[in-house]
């Protein structure tokens, strides 16, 4: 999947304007880590961090 998605943002010609990010996020109710990933386009990768 991830080759499928590196491929196409190349193929648009715009695969400089995402960026993959990856955050640990600790659970409430666990108290266990998990990873959240998401491609976002580069002008929203500061919300990405900003929200919990």
């Amino acid at each position: 999947m991830a080759k499928k998605v590196v491929a196409t943002l190349k193929t648009a010609g715009s695969g400089k304007n995402f960026t993959k990010c990856i955050k640990m996020v600790k659970s409430d109710k666990t108290g266990a880590y998990a990873f959240k990933e998401e491609v976002l386009p580069n002008d929203q990768v500061a919300e990405f961090w900003k929200k919990k």
